[in-house]
């Protein structure tokens, strides 16, 4: 036995520990080099973790939800004959839907392929396949890696757990036949893919074609929800709130919004009202430098920024994430559009890198169609302000002396007590709701 102990790198931007999220392989598999081992959640994002070598798991070291620290071990292997693998899978009866240098070694009967999608938490492993007999190649043709595993990220692999869906019957479009989210998308639509009802199911209630449900789930509080869990925490323990909302009439916005959207060319993505919002918060914070501010809590130091770095809070299948727009105070009104959109899908997908994921001076966060008439957003530490973005419908109000129907939107801004007094802060969102009201301003330099 020639045995490789694997201890957690440094994953990046001093990273110190890392939490377990969901191993992807389990003592006895057979992995190859680079092939995926572990998920691991750092502040910023999931990361797939590759196996260093190739060989056999003798062991893993912690559970999903265990954080481990860099330089602790991860993972042992017995990497003796490990040159020898192909040579043995050679044998594999040529009727296997992939290449016989591809296919697992039957002796290692394991369940599925070792970097196969993980079952949702709590739920049954599949049985291992039967010695000596092929595994189904999986529906609608899916790529798949060499040694049958599906590529997919850990956010779409995430949702495909959530809605039920196997990849192992989705054909992937991106490279290596990787499952991308649209491919996901599509799935979901067609219904392809879809779990089988579960046998067994309690029957309807007589009278009711109801049927009744027993029982509970027990959800692990792992991951990207354990860091917003622990962040929000800090967040509302360590900061004194300060809350404003500011009704705002958006009429002339949405004309001016509504034109610019007619003249783009064919295809070209609508504006949102958020791209506005961002280029008149730009404008509005250079007269307002205390709220583009970072409190450095070791050093007791508001860091003031001349650069305006928009995290734009975003939902995503992990849950909440703030990709980060950078020097929107430099970008058009198109260029911004054009980066928020980037960045909130890079988020959504599970491809933004950590650098994206950090170093905002600012944020804005919005629920969209569902943004309500008025919310308290929590800060975003170690900012000290974050505004909130409501709903815009349209109803009666007096203007100009008469009854008019405007369209009306509210902003809801949360700030550092410590740091911005309310003054300052409602003086903020008075100066954006002027330019917001009279859209014209948001495009003249002061």
């Amino acid at each position: 036995m020639s045995r490789y102990v694997f201890k957690l790198p440094d994953l990046g931007e001093g990273t110190v520990s890392s939490e377990i999220v969901a191993w992807r392989v389990q003592a006895g598999d057979a992995v190859r080099e680079d092939q995926p081992l572990v998920e691991m959640s750092t502040d910023k994002a999931v990361i797939e973790v590759p196996s260093p070598v190739s060989g056999r798991v003798i062991s893993v070291t912690g559970q999903p939800g265990d954080v481990v620290a860099v330089g602790s071990e991860l993972a042992v292997f017995d990497t003796a004959g490990a040159d020898a693998a192909p040579a043995a899978r050679a044998v594999a009866p040529a009727s296997a839907a992939a290449p016989a240098s591809a296919a697992a070694p039957a002796s290692a009967a394991a369940p599925a392929a070792a970097g196969a999608a993980a079952p949702a938490r709590g739920a049954a492993a599949p049985p291992p396949a039967a010695a000596g007999h092929a595994a189904a190649p999986p529906a609608s043709g899916a790529a798949r890696a060499s040694g049958g595993r599906v590529m997919a990220s850990p956010a779409t692999r995430a949702r495909a757990r959530a809605a039920g869906i196997d990849l192992a019957a989705v054909a992937g479009s991106g490279p290596g036949g990787r499952i991308e989210r649209t491919d996901l998308e599509a799935a979901l639509a067609s219904g392809a893919g879809a779990a089988p009802a579960l046998p067994g199911a309690p029957g309807a209630r007589a009278g009711t074609g109801r049927a009744a449900r027993s029982g509970t789930e027990e959800i692990k509080v792992i991951g990207v929800r354990r860091v917003i869990a622990q962040r929000l925490s800090e967040s509302k323990r360590n900061i004194p709130h300060f809350a404003y909302v500011e009704e705002v009439d958006v009429t002339e916005l949405e004309a001016l919004r509504v034109h610019l959207n007619a003249q783009a060319p064919h295809g070209a993505a609508g504006l949102t009202y958020l791209p506005f919002i961002a280029l008149a918060l730009a404008r509005v914070l250079e007269a307002f430098p205390q709220c583009n501010a970072l409190y450095d809590a070791e050093r007791n130091v508001i860091v003031r920024h001349h650069a305006v770095h928009l995290g734009i809070a975003t939902q995503t299948p992990d849950g909440l994430k703030v990709p980060v727009v950078r020097h929107a105070e430099g970008r058009s009104l198109r260029e911004l559009a054009a980066e928020i959109r980037r960045v909130s899908e890079a988020a959504r997908d599970g491809t933004a890198t950590r650098s994206e994921l950090g170093g905002s001076t600012i944020t804005l966060t919005s629920l969209g169609k569902l943004g309500g008439i008025a919310s308290t957003p929590v800060i975003n530490a170690p900012e000290v302000a974050i505004v909130g973005v409501n709903k815009a419908v349209e109803r009666p109000v007096v203007y100009g002396g008469a009854i008019a129907v405007r369209r009306i939107m509210n902003l809801s801004s949360s700030f550092d007590h410590r740091f911005v007094d309310g003054f300052d802060g409602a003086a903020m969102i008075q100066a954006l709701r002027e330019r917001l009201e009279h859209p014209a301003t948001i495009f003249i330099e002061d």
